[in-house]
């Protein structure tokens, strides 16, 4: 039933961002009408200035450690990241079943993301890095937008003691349905 719900969201947000990604270029595919009695709307940036500067471009589906875990993330306005992680459990933690994982903080300056995820099953995450361009070509292809910088996982014992273990990543963005 959970993972039912879970794959129903995921599609769910998957339908939006596509939705909400085709209505962007459409509106900067449209040409304008000429009637000079009604007032021009802002024209929409061009991609390239989108990706410089509007963090929304960002919010996607990103892989993440292992084939079939990815990370959400959705820039909700200027500066403020929601998302979560959904990966395997380990043999700690649900060994084989799904763990979602929300942000418990998320921010974007520029092109600067950090995040940090709740801890669940003994285990949270901190991304500190960059979106950036990756090897897609246009806009919905896959690894259009590339997460790179550093991953850390904060393990908690059964002490409550936290280890900390680093490595530098490249989540690469999914591809979206093109309409």
């Amino acid at each position: 039933m959970r993972r039912s719900r879970f794959i129903f969201i995921v599609f769910a947000l998957a339908l939006a961002g596509g939705a909400l990604s085709s209505a962007g270029l459409r509106a900067q595919q449209a040409k304008p009408s000429g009637d000079a009695a009604k007032p021009a709307a802002p024209a929409p940036a061009s991609p390239s200035a989108q990706d410089a500067h509007s963090g929304p471009a960002y919010s996607g589906m990103y892989s993440f450690l292992k084939e079939g875990e990815f990370v959400q993330v959705t820039v909700e306005d200027a500066e403020r990241v929601t998302g979560f992680v959904s990966r395997f459990g380990d043999q700690d933690s649900g060994q084989g079943a799904f763990l979602d994982q929300l942000f418990k903080s998320g921010k974007l300056e520029g092109n600067k993301l950090a995040f940090t995820t709740e801890m669940v099953g003994g285990l949270a995450f901190e991304f500190k890095g960059t979106v950036e361009r990756g090897e897609g070509k246009n806009p919905g292809d896959e690894a259009y937008f590339v997460l790179k910088g550093t991953l850390t996982e904060n393990v908690s014992d059964a002490n409550k003691k936290v280890t900390a273990h680093s490595q530098e990543v490249v989540f690469k963005m999914f591809p979206q349905e093109k309409q």
